[in-house]
């Protein structure tokens, strides 16, 4: 039997989606020969006015109650959204497959009813491939060159979507193996950020945060197993959050290792806005769906109240990798403005808690067959493995092939440190009976990564290791002024020097800085309601 070059294969996908940005209409105007390092202002030189106003004037809410009050229709809608994601892939290469004519369709449908259908009436959401589609003869490929054209057909989450009035209208690219913190695949290529085409928009739900972050989207469906959504919202400047296990459903979606419960990835919203998370958290869990998924936890979104200011714990460094300059900036600004809120601010110190030991855990509870069914898939097409994979897998020391018996011990592991971690976060109330709401700490090292260089997860993992719910909010950008290196820092160790030599302010010029909220196993809805605190400080509404 004859093999087919798996540059073969692959050119099959790319020609797939550009014959779906083939279908935009009219054609893309006023397109450059060479883009911008910056793309931001791209979209005025090509988008209408009324698609500009659409775009760029409300957050989902408001444009949810234009659609409703039919101010909007869902066409007028979904074809401004269309063709501005159209235009981040111009900039950013971030869509394997623009949906025109069935979201189109799906608008049209959906302007013929006499009432709006649910609460997310005539909403463009944008989606992760991997995961699937609603589309009748659906593929997913999950960035395996030997999965391209393998159908795939919607995940529970997409249904309930659907169900409540969505158009899908965009999907978007991820890394091989979806186990990179940026988004580079033999397939779609690399994804950049549209702040800066030199830097990563961070991984693996990089096409989502490169799309949202040009406003090409307003709410997209991103994964996070270790950093996939928090990481590319904090290197594209939105709002991301991965709630705890079992609370979003995650079943259905195209994944390698499926059945496997070391470590588990959840779905979650990626948004322009802090609302929209919420938004989105209300609607699928109104819907019960641990009615059809029973290994869902049973428990209806109830939005948090605090009855006194918030007492917040601030991670200024992991104990192994000291953050750049403009991240703890950010973290002095954010803290300073809600002590001057009246909040209790304090700090939380890494150190007995060994965050290099908790990487080292979670490291191996990704790949307990030690890598073996990913890297078959990428050996059965003939495709190279790139190098961030073989950083995930091959240069991990704590990856191996475990037996049954290997995988226990480890599991054990991984729960007696939660139990310590746990154990740390009641101590902070032994002095004033009060403990630490939150955790405000870095959501990575610094802005957005240089490509091939994001290889410390440690900001963003820990979280999936302890299953603690996140959310990642923009905070501000890169100063070279402001955020001039510390010529006089001495690394601690490989990694911290490392990440210390990557750093200079030009490279990282107007990046997006981004901070991060961690709460404890299943006070999802008390992230939330800290997020919204701790912004209305900074002086946001």
């Amino acid at each position: 039997m004859t093999i087919q070059p798996w540059e073969v294969k692959a050119s099959i996908a790319r020609t797939k989606r550009d014959d779906s940005l083939g279908r935009v209409d009219p054609p893309l105007q006023g397109l450059p020969d060479s883009l911008p390092l910056n793309s931001q202002e791209l979209p005025n030189a090509i988008l209408t006015p009324k698609e500009l106003e659409i775009t760029e004037k409300y957050t989902a809410t408001e444009l949810l109650a234009k659609l409703r009050g039919r101010e909007l229709s869902a066409e007028e809608v979904t074809r401004a959204f269309l063709r501005r994601a159209a235009v981040a892939h111009f900039a950013t290469n971030c869509l394997t497959e623009l949906l025109w004519d069935e979201a189109i369709a799906r608008a049209r449908y959906l302007d013929s009813l006499p009432e709006p259908l649910g609460p997310l009436h005539g909403l463009p959401i944008s989606t992760k491939e991997h995961h699937g589609s609603k589309s009748p003869n659906g593929t997913a490929n999950a960035s395996y060159v030997a999965w391209i054209d393998k159908p795939q057909g919607s995940p529970m989450l997409y249904d309930i979507l659907w169900d409540a009035g969505c158009v899908f209208y965009a999907r978007t690219t991820q890394p091989q193996t979806i186990m990179h913190l940026e988004t580079s695949s033999n397939i779609y290529g690399r994804t950049v950020n549209p702040y800066n085409r030199d830097l990563t928009p961070g991984g693996s739900s990089g096409g989502e945060g490169a799309l949202i972050g040009m406003r090409g989207s307003l709410l997209g469906i991103g994964g996070d197993i270790g950093g996939s959504i928090r990481c590319p919202a904090a290197h594209t400047g939105i709002y991301g959050f991965k709630a705890t296990l079992k609370r979003v459903p995650s079943g259905g979606q195209r994944a390698h290792m499926v059945g496997k419960e070391a470590i588990m990835s959840t779905l979650g919203p990626m948004a322009t806005d802090r609302d929209t998370l919420e938004l989105f958290m209300k609607v699928i869990l109104s819907t019960k769906p641990w009615r059809l998924d029973p290994s869902l936890t049973a428990k209806d979104w109830t939005p948090y109240k605090f009855t006194r200011p918030l007492k917040i714990a601030v991670q200024w460094w992991d104990g192994v990798v000291m953050p750049h300059p403009p991240m703890i900036r950010a973290l002095k600004e954010v803290s300073e403005a809600c002590k001057a809120a009246g909040m209790e601010v304090v700090d939380w110190d890494c150190g007995p808690l060994d965050h290099r030991k908790g990487w080292e855990i979670t490291a191996a509870l990704y790949w307990p067959d030690g890598g073996e069914e990913v890297l078959g898939l990428i050996e059965e097409a003939g495709e190279p493995i790139l190098p961030l994979t073989k950083f995930i897998i091959h240069e991990q020391p704590s990856v191996k092939k475990l037996d049954q018996h290997g995988l226990w011990k480890l599991c054990a592991e991984r729960d007696a440190y939660r139990a310590a971690y746990a154990k740390y976060w009641t101590s902070t109330g032994k002095a004033d009976g009060r403990e630490v709401d939150v955790i405000l700490c870095p959501p990575s090292f610094g802005a957005a990564t240089p490509h091939e260089q994001s290889r410390y997860w440690g900001y963003t993992s820990h979280w999936n290791l302890l299953d603690y719910p996140g959310v990642v909010f923009p905070v501000t950008t890169v100063d070279p002024e402001k955020d001039k290196k510390d010529l006089d820092y001495e690394p601690k160790n490989a990694e911290d020097q490392f990440v210390y030599d990557m750093y200079s302010p030009e490279r990282y010029k107007d990046a997006p800085v981004s901070l991060q909220i961690i709460g404890r196993r299943h006070y999802d809805e008390k992230v939330i309601a800290a997020l919204t605190e701790i912004e209305r400080a900074m002086g946001r509404k």
